[in-house]
């Protein structure tokens, strides 16, 4: 009996480790060989989680059955055949939710110490004593449910801090998140946070939701910080509440964008702090994608149920579904 065959969508010389163990016939390729190499598979592993080129080879794919996109937003590749198809989708959640929330711990505790002056002072040799603010008992609204939420949250608490949510619906009294507050209204709540945290999947809902309402809301002082995806900011509209006198300070790790262009004016802002999409990247995380793809295909080859399955109509991986690290015990 033939072996299961799975294709790699990969770059040069950035192949994921490890696969090699698994008894099935894997082929790698780059973006331009995809149309040939996913012909005749059975299942697709998105290494290059950023490429479009999925959606052009889609026709090739006459066997296909289960893709696994090596990331925990799944928005550059739900075009609509997939979406409509019987084809499985599971993604990487659990890697990143620890990692994204010690950064937007670190964004939260370098703006209030007012670490980036500090270096910009240094820099200019300038011995400037002032007062820093303490975070403990701050405002933090964390936009999104999931996992990267969820631990986020968990750990503004830790460190002091006051924690609400906000999700598709209300909850009185969430166990990570608190009270969570209806995310198509967020107008309504942000008038007394410090740190407004965007940690949601992108999905058509999503997609503009911290905009100009929303931002002219927010209490003087206020601090945006975006570890979800670019397009959830009105770009243009932040701009505007940076602009508006009011002291609002952003830190971005994701942009509408990518990379962001030279001539963004976001570069040249004081009130700006810009990463270039590195949030959840902590050393060894590719090696832990790896492990984490090898653990489900594992299932997927003896016909056990699989974990971390995207909901391809809401457009990310239900929070009440078997996620890695929760089964597996990790």
């Amino acid at each position: 009996m033939a072996q299961p065959r799975i294709a790699v969508l990969c770059r040069d010389h950035d192949r994921p480790p490890g696969l090699d163990a698994l008894p099935a016939d894997v082929v790698y390729t780059d973006a331009s060989g995809l149309p040939t190499a996913i012909a005749g598979c059975d299942a697709l592993l998105l290494w290059d989680f950023f490429s479009s080129a999925l959606r052009s080879a889609w026709p090739y794919a006459n066997r296909l059955r289960w893709i696994h996109v090596a990331s925990a937003g799944v928005d550059a590749i739900l075009f609509d055949e997939l979406v409509v198809s019987d084809v499985v989708l599971t993604n990487a959640r659990g890697i990143f939710d620890r990692p994204i929330a010690e950064y937007v711990l670190a964004a939260v505790l370098a703006h209030a110490k007012q670490l980036h002056a500090s270096r910009d002072l240094q820099r200019q040799r300038v011995w400037q004593h002032r007062q820093t603010r303490s975070i403990a008992g701050q405002q933090a609204l964390v936009v999104g449910t999931g996992g990267i939420g969820r631990a986020t949250a968990r750990l503004l608490r830790a460190a002091g801090m006051q924690v609400r949510g906000a999700g598709r619906r209300p909850i009185a009294d969430d166990p990570d998140l608190g009270t969570v507050v209806a995310s198509d209204e967020l107008g309504r709540h942000v008038a007394d946070v410090d740190h407004l945290v965007v940690a949601a999947p992108l999905t058509r809902q999503t997609a503009g939701m911290i905009d100009a309402e929303v931002l002219a809301a927010m209490k003087p002082g206020a601090h945006v910080i975006n570890i979800g995806r670019g397009p959830q900011i009105d770009e243009t509209a932040l701009l505007e509440a940076l602009d508006s006198g009011r002291g609002i300070t952003a830190t971005l790790d994701v942009f509408a964008t990518e990379p962001l262009p030279v001539d963004h004016p976001f570069w040249v802002r004081d009130d700006v702090i810009i990463s270039p999409h590195l949030a959840g990247d902590t050393e060894g995380w590719r090696d832990r994608l790896a492990a984490q793809f090898v653990q489900i295909a594992g299932r997927w080859l003896d016909g056990r149920p699989l974990i971390n399955v995207v909901d391809k109509d809401r457009g990310y991986s239900r929070s009440g579904a078997a996620a890695w690290g929760q089964e597996e015990g990790r």
